[in-house]
């Protein structure tokens, strides 16, 4: 099998500089080779791996039947975080059995429930702000995702266990952004328990630590068996799959990771580039404070998630700085054909949301921040995927949207911010999500 633009640099070489800028990477080798190429980076004895932007291709992918896929080995480097029973490890009918029991919280009715607590939570975390404050957006926004998560996912209300629970994933999620710490979960060689003071036993040893205070709050929760309960948890207590069976605690605990790490640090992100992208562009910001505006201050979540400029700036932002660069990856376990191109057994596909959102022949100026794209035009879910697309989407993508939209109406109605510092910014990494560098310094110019 001729693998297409095979990259000729080590495997070691190419993971290293996947993880160190992987934007400047992936530009770099879709300058190079256009809308596919391979790559080895997934350690020393990596298999090929073959990234996609082009929308046919993208569609090809999306389309493999699923039998034809394992999930499982192309994914293993997050086993570790999320646990074996995390939905993203799942292959076929248990992934479909998850989907089915987890979709149901993060949509319709359920979305107007958490509207007014994310409201809230962003209130109560700025109220201190006045004439004068200065913080980093960086910094700010993991503390408002955080607390959206513990109250709205879990469900737990300010406390002890709050406050353990706050701190312990807090610090270990920290040290997850840092590149060596990261590095951890893409070479098992170095996944070695030599004790606590180790790398891998510090983590373990932290990993138990949050597992404990996960599963007595799991524990607690049925013996009470609050009916009344709407925090997403409660929901998934309660679900019940096609056989009338329930999720076992350890499928709940995997779960509840799982959605901690793919929608904490992620949409602090997306929220640190829109403050970024918006200050810097005083056309859209001013617009978008008109549309705001003109709902007269109202507090109704749904009224601020309908509003178009709105929605076009998040969508455009989420192109820019998608919530995860690719989709999930899929291992072949028997042969297809992409574009035209045969591949074997065991090659990767890696639809790239990054590169596909950057194609000149969707969106001219690709670089450029220009939400008009979004109120002119509407693009196919094989040219626009910030959340991934096919039956891997992700599950929280309408309810990452509609915190995104809160968060930052909340903030822009109740602050006039500007940034203390107008240099460029560059995307950096940290853990896995890009972020800007230099944190987003800002500053409360006036109370609205």
């Amino acid at each position: 099998m001729n693998l297409p633009n095979e990259l000729s640099t080590p495997a070691l070489l190419q993971t290293l500089q996947l993880i160190a800028q992987p934007t400047k990477f992936l530009d770099n080798c879709a300058a190079k080779y256009g809308d596919m190429f391979t790559l080895r980076v997934l350690g020393l004895k990596s298999p090929p791996i073959v990234f996609f932007s082009h929308p046919q291709a993208i569609n090809d992918c999306f389309s493999i039947p699923a039998k034809l896929l394992d999930f499982q080995k192309a994914t293993h480097v997050f086993k570790p975080l999320f646990g074996e029973n995390s939905i993203v490890l799942q292959n076929e009918r248990s992934h479909n059995r998850q989907r089915q029991l987890l979709m149901p919280p993060f949509h319709g009715h359920n979305l107007k429930i958490y509207g007014k607590l994310i409201l809230k939570i962003t209130e109560d975390t700025t109220k201190d702000w006045a004439f004068g404050t200065k913080f980093s957006m960086q910094k700010v926004m993991p503390n408002i995702t955080l607390e959206i998560i513990l109250q709205v996912v879990f469900g737990i209300s300010p406390g002890v266990r709050y406050q353990q629970l706050k701190t312990q994933l807090s610090s270990l999620l920290e040290d997850i952004t840092k590149p060596w710490y990261s590095s951890l979960f893409f070479f098992p060689s170095l996944q070695k328990n030599l004790g606590v003071k180790s790398p891998w036993g510090n983590f373990i040893q932290r990993r138990k630590q949050i597992d404990k205070l996960i599963y007595t709050e799991i524990h607690e929760r049925r013996w009470q068996n609050d009916e009344t309960r709407t925090d997403i948890l409660s929901l998934l207590m309660s679900a019940r799959d096609e056989n009338g069976e329930e999720m076992t605690n350890a499928e709940l605990r995997d779960q509840l990771v799982s959605l901690l790490l793919l929608g904490y640090e992620t949409t602090a992100a997306v929220l640190t580039w829109a403050f970024y992208l918006i200050h810097t562009h005083p056309n859209i910001q001013h617009r978008l404070i008109q549309e705001l505006k003109s709902l007269n201050n109202t507090t109704n979540p749904e009224e601020i998630t309908r509003l178009p400029y709105l929605n076009a700036v998040c969508q455009e932002i989420l192109r820019i700085h998608p919530i995860a660069l690719i989709c999930t990856p899929r291992m072949l376990k028997d042969r297809v054909e992409i574009m035209g191109n045969k591949f074997s057994i065991g090659t990767v596909l890696v639809p790239c949301i990054y590169l596909a959102h950057r194609r000149d022949a969707t969106y001219p100026e690709p670089q450029k921040f220009q939400p008009e794209r979004f109120v002119q035009q509407k693009y196919s879910t094989y040219e626009y995927l910030p959340f991934g697309g096919g039956y891997r989407g992700c599950i929280g993508a309408a309810f990452s949207m509609y915190e995104m939209k809160l968060v930052l109406a909340s903030l822009l109605t109740r602050f006039q911010l500007t940034l203390n510092n107008q240099r460029p910014v560059k995307p950096v990494r940290r853990g896995i999500t890009i972020v800007p560098s230099g944190g987003v310094p800002m500053m409360v110019n006036n109370i609205r």
